[in-house]
């Protein structure tokens, strides 16, 4: 934490002590006195904030200013429970949108970009923050949001987009589309900046070729503003966030403590300046670390890694801990494999049976590959598993994030 940050979150710290209800009940709980906080090392006397508790808090008892104040407001899904609810300032409109223009930069537009908007708009955060980096940069913003294909691939070729937003797993979806129907001459991009979800290797390789585009990894949450807190550079070196509005620290998610930079952790995100609905070391469940030393591109913002996976990504089979980054990092070791892949779980005669699907490129022979990824899987897992080679395309595609674990065991 640099002086100006450890400033920064002492405004912020008597800001939601005297403005959040939310954070006062949570400081009074935790027996915290903010006045002790005098050095950035007492970060760690503060609580964490979690999931749980904004979802506890929906409607708006997150919000920290009074409702003429409020401009907008944004939602997660609630797929997994109640929806987290996240009020906006006019400010903190205005901040996102400096985050999302500062990313465009880094990834290279310019005002002459037409950028396809594929995420979705409405309460999602995506699709409109996406759209208000690309006008604060001056460049042309088509919002398609998300599906229809056909339309996707029209408008990329008759408006000549040079950019896609989207979610990894649809711009695979298009680049397979563009291939089978041969319209990669006819299609103008240059450049993919994709988020949402975590991506391997393999189709990070397939979505380039396919598509002939520089790839960008930008990361963010709709707790903390939205996509767009951090992107990668043209180093490829991790992701730059932007330490001026946010404060990240990485944590041992079983011990809470902090780990030294360049250990892998879960990533604590604590909003600087954020108005509406200000946070304080929120839990994200993302794991990552921090990259230290300057990065040859030149920007002075520090680094994270890429997302590695998520703490409650993890499954449990036979008493073995399995998180989706292990399978990945299985498959891309053995050649005539392709980027997609499915885990399912089942109980079979009261024991767990793991099933791996995974797409084979053609000219490779399927029972060889499948004695490959069973034997490279025990050597590296630890775990006897089923595997089913298929053939590109018959394992299912998504507009948005595909679901790579299906546990039929609950």
């Amino acid at each position: 934490m640099n002086a100006e940050q450890f400033t920064k979150l002492q405004a912020l710290l008597q800001r939601v002590q005297q403005k959040s209800p939310f954070y006062q009940n949570k400081f009074k709980a935790a027996g915290v006195d903010i006045a002790d906080v005098q050095t950035p090392a007492d970060i760690g006397q503060l609580p964490f904030t979690t999931k749980e508790e904004l979802r506890e808090a929906y409607p708006l008892n997150i919000q920290a200013v009074p409702d003429e104040e409020i401009v907008r407001i944004h939602s997660s899904s609630g797929t997994t429970g109640k929806p987290i609810i996240i009020p906006y300032t006019a400010q903190d409109v205005a901040v996102w949108a400096e985050m999302m223009h500062r990313c465009m930069s880094v990834a290279g537009l310019t005002a002459k970009d037409r950028v396809q908007i594929t995420p979705g708009y409405g309460l999602w955060t995506a699709g409109i923050g996406f759209q208000a980096g690309v006008e604060r940069l001056g460049a042309m913003a088509i919002p398609m949001g998300p599906g229809n294909t056909e339309k996707q691939l029209q408008m990329m070729m008759d408006l000549q987009s040079t950019v896609i937003a989207a979610t990894s797993s649809y711009a695979l979806l298009l680049a397979e589309e563009i291939h089978k129907r041969g319209l990669k001459d006819h299609i103008k991009l240059k450049k993919a900046i994709l988020g949402s979800e975590r991506w391997g290797d393999k189709m990070r390789i397939r979505i380039r070729e396919e598509l002939g585009v520089e790839l960008y990894d930008i990361y963010g949450l709709t707790e903390i503003y939205g996509p767009g807190i951090s992107i990668s550079c043209s180093a490829c070196n991790g992701l730059h966030y932007w330490d001026d509005y946010l404060l990240f620290e990485v944590i041992d998610p079983q011990t809470d403590k902090p780990v030294a930079d360049g250990e892998f952790g879960e990533l604590v995100i604590t909003t600087l300046t954020k108005e509406g609905a200000p946070l304080l070391r929120y839990r994200t469940r993302d794991i990552t670390r921090i990259l230290t030393g300057e990065c040859s591109c030149g920007l002075p913002h520090p680094r994270h890694d890429l997302i590695l996976g998520r703490t409650d990504d993890m499954v449990k089979v036979k008493g073995v801990n399995i998180y989706p980054g292990q399978v990945e990092d299985v498959l891309k070791h053995i050649e005539g494999i392709s980027s997609e892949y499915q885990i399912v779980i089942d109980r079979e005669e009261g024991k767990d049976a793991m099933l791996l699907r995974f797409e084979q490129q053609e000219g490779f022979d399927a029972t060889n590959l499948e004695l490959r990824v069973k034997k490279y899987f025990k050597t590296k897992v630890g775990l006897t598993i089923n595997v089913q080679a298929l053939s590109i395309g018959q394992l299912p595609r998504s507009e948005k994030k595909t679901a790579r674990v299906i546990d039929n065991r609950y």
